[in-house]
């Protein structure tokens, strides 16, 4: 399982900083000046000493040989994973071997590489023990779970209250209230520890005044609530799949119960969203031999950064088993095979209205969706007014970018990239537009991370 061989590209290391200030500060100490001995072995690791601020320089060591993504360790009292002198190592080690030669680890980073090895053994030979947890009793989660659906339903039926009111009152009304009455409402929702409702009533609190047209905007979103809230209560006449999408909508958690599909999987694109509670990281996958792309959640509590990250244009063979739900694409990575590395792949793409057929044929599995992964063929970013659109440069068709697309960085290195020629680019494609997220030239070249 080596990575010797196997150098990334700069855009590939940057693409695992956890904000755009460890972008900049990693990128300056990409160069061989504030580093010493500096090495790495044919195991896939890669070690320094990183001079700072400090009088002893800091030791940074990164795994890369980590089938589920670099592993960092470094002495320096960031709490970001990676910090900047990761990602400075990093990006030293992609410039070429000269900078980074191989040799044997020295003992600081032997210790914490050895104990990384044991660690990975030992959980392997927990997993295939097959021991089942003392706390597994089937009786108990039983009765935990109906529980939890009791305070689900009872929520779900103060919800519908609040809705009923809230449109007898007038739309207006809304407005008049401010803020805190959703927020109340919310924490009703997490009470009855029902999170997705919590989440989507906060979503909905924040529609009013926000420009022309908002009542609409916000009786759609008050329609959805209330369909989701009815869903969970007639949920038992639903069909098994819809069902268990109404559970996930809602908050319940799920295994992924799915068989299990090994495949190279291409990592199209990575991003994080973050509130005052949580990190959610968003990993997109393409299955080269399967034709499938496929979602891994990964979660970081009180502003961390989850720890699973996946470098853009990279390729790991791996299993993967979905979650259950209607039309759900989340899956659980399982056993890795090998670790990722450069590959030429690229997803089959479309044009931009079979982009929005398979939108809208989404919803009817689950009429909750914001968006449908899908990689556009042939298409070239064109200014419209006051706004961008995706042109296919095939038909007379286009797709707009949605308001958060228009206002990213990404979308210049995408007009960059371009140039007025067509190219093809993976996103997620909604009510809203097209959110571009990774592209690649008409011809050969490496993936272009956007987000």
């Amino acid at each position: 399982m080596t990575q010797q061989g196997v150098r990334w590209t700069a855009d590939q290391v940057l693409a695992l900083a956890p904000d755009a200030a460890s972008r900049k500060a990693g990128s300056k100490l990409g160069a061989a000046g504030p580093w010493s001995e500096a090495g790495s072995s044919d195991e896939g690791t890669v070690w320094g000493l990183c001079k700072g601020s400090r009088s002893k320089p800091y030791q940074t060591i990164v795994d890369i040989a980590d089938a589920s993504g670099p592993a960092y360790k470094c002495s320096c009292p960031s709490r970001k994973f990676p910090c900047k002198h990761a990602l400075g190592l990093l990006l030293l080690w992609a410039g070429g071997e000269g900078a980074v030669p191989t040799g044997e680890a020295p003992e600081w980073a032997g210790q914490w590489i050895a104990g990384r090895r044991k660690r990975a053994e030992e959980k392997k030979a927990g997993d295939s023990s097959g021991s089942p947890s003392v706390s597994a009793d089937p009786e108990i989660a039983r009765r935990r779970a109906e529980r939890r659906a009791e305070r689900v339903t009872a929520g779900a039926v103060e919800l519908e209250q609040r809705l009923t009111d809230l449109l007898r009152g007038g739309l207006a009304s809304a407005e008049q209230s401010g803020y805190g009455l959703w927020e109340e409402t919310a924490a009703r929702m997490v009470d009855a520890q029902a999170q997705g409702l919590a989440s989507r009533v906060r979503e909905l609190g924040a529609v009013p005044s926000t420009g022309p047209g908002w009542p609409v905007r916000l009786l759609e979103e008050c329609a959805l609530l209330h369909l989701l809230g009815q869903g969970w209560l007639r949920r038992e006449r639903l069909p098994d799949a819809l069902a268990a999408t109404v559970r996930s909508r809602i908050g319940l958690p799920g295994s992924a119960d799915g068989p299990p599909v090994r495949d190279r999987w291409l990592v199209l694109a990575q991003y994080d969203t973050a509130d005052t509670r949580l990190t959610t990281r968003r990993i997109w996958l393409y299955g080269a031999d399967s034709d499938r792309t496929v979602l891994l959640l990964s979660y970081g509590a009180a502003g961390r950064a989850p720890e699973l990250a996946l470098p853009v244009g990279l390729s790991l063979e791996a299993e993967v088993s979905a979650y259950p739900g209607a039309g759900q694409l989340r899956v659980a990575l399982g056993e890795q095979f090998a670790p990722p590395a450069p590959t030429a792949i690229r997803p089959r793409g479309m044009t931009t209205s079979q982009a929005a057929a398979r939108y809208g044929d989404a919803l009817r599995d689950d009429p909750w969706l914001e968006s449908v992964p899908v990689t556009l063929d042939r298409v070239v970013p064109t200014p419209d007014g006051d706004s961008w659109q995706l042109a296919d440069a095939d038909e007379d068709a286009a797709l707009p970018l949605t308001p958060a697309a228009r206002s990213r960085p990404g979308l210049w290195r995408l007009v960059a990239l371009s140039g007025g020629a067509p190219v093809r680019v993976f996103g997620e494609c909604g009510h809203q537009g097209f959110t571009p997220l990774t592209a690649w030239p008409e011809g050969p070249g490496e993936a272009t991370a956007l987000c």
